[in-house]
């Protein structure tokens, strides 16, 4: 099979390099050959493509810039994925694409669903909703993976500020009235990958998922579990969140339902402690 992906150095696209099937002719476009500041040259590189199917890893990701810079964000979240989509469907193209848990506005305790009214809370989430319904808009053959708290030894994440972190101070303070499921980008990537396969053998069921590392905990909790697994004696006491003060609102429930993926193409969560090793050892932790 034939694969175009958006995105090349970003945390999934990363990974998707390490988990491709030897075999398959696998396409990773960076910021050069398809900025996605600009949707006609992201549209044009799929209508001129032979690959069988497309993904979309690449987006912006900065949560508080995206408060300052919303008109930008919303082409890279919004704009292009929804002209990457109508590029596809207009071919016949399985498309896939990455979102967040960032579309819903993190009321309630229990996990959003797939189907759950969507509210976001600042513009990443509205952009990378707009992304979603443009998406959905198209009309092709597609999957919307959206995904949460998501760490990996490349780029910026949670994982690596707290090693960072750690290795300059004995005690820190993390907000503990946020819960999520943090999710390795080598699980996405898995799952990007058999996502893939069964559309490339006529599986493929187009919809919208959920994909979240288990179990859900609070960033506190996540960030003891991360200081235990690299044997750093850094002690973790939890605030509110109202006492880290941010430009962008959180989701304080991010909490996933990841039963329709499972349903639709055996997927399972994935224990992030694993990943979490598997990322300590990457980084020689």
């Amino acid at each position: 099979m034939q694969v175009l992906v958006f995105g090349k150095t970003g945390q999934v696209a990363t990974e998707l390099a390490r988990k491709m099937p030897k075999g398959w002719a696998v396409q990773f476009l960076g910021r050069d050959a398809a900025d996605l500041l600009d949707p006609e040259v992201c549209a044009a590189v799929i209508r001129s493509t032979q690959a069988d199917l497309v993904i979309n890893a690449a987006a912006w990701t900065a949560v508080d810039k995206a408060e300052a810079e919303e008109p930008a964000a919303q082409i890279v979240n919004g704009d292009s994925p929804g002209a990457m989509a109508r590029a596809a469907a207009a071919r016949g193209l399985p498309f896939l694409h990455v979102s967040t848990d960032y579309v819903f506005d993190g009321s309630g305790s229990r996990p959003w669903q797939v189907n759950d009214p969507t509210g976001p809370l600042g513009a990443y989430g509205r952009t990378k909703l707009a992304g979603e319904d443009g998406v959905r808009a198209a009309g092709g053959p597609h999957a919307i993976l959206r995904t949460s708290w998501v760490f990996s030894a490349h780029g910026a994440n949670f994982v690596k500020t707290m090693l960072r972190l750690g290795k300059t101070r004995d005690a820190l303070t993390v907000v503990d009235d946020q819960v999520g499921g943090p999710t390795p980008a080598a699980a996405i990537a898995d799952a990007l990958v058999s996502m893939a396969a069964a559309f490339g053998e006529g599986r493929g069921v187009t919809g919208t998922y959920h994909f979240a590392g288990a179990p859900d905990v609070s960033w506190a909790e996540f960030a003891r579990a991360i200081f235990a697994a690299a044997g750093m004696p850094v002690t973790v006491t939890g605030i509110p969140t109202s006492a880290y003060p941010t430009p962008a609102r959180r989701p304080a429930n991010s909490r996933m339902d990841c039963s329709a993926v499972a349903a639709a193409f055996g997927i399972s969560r994935p224990d992030w402690h694993a990943g979490l090793i598997d990322v300590l050892k990457d980084l020689g932790e």
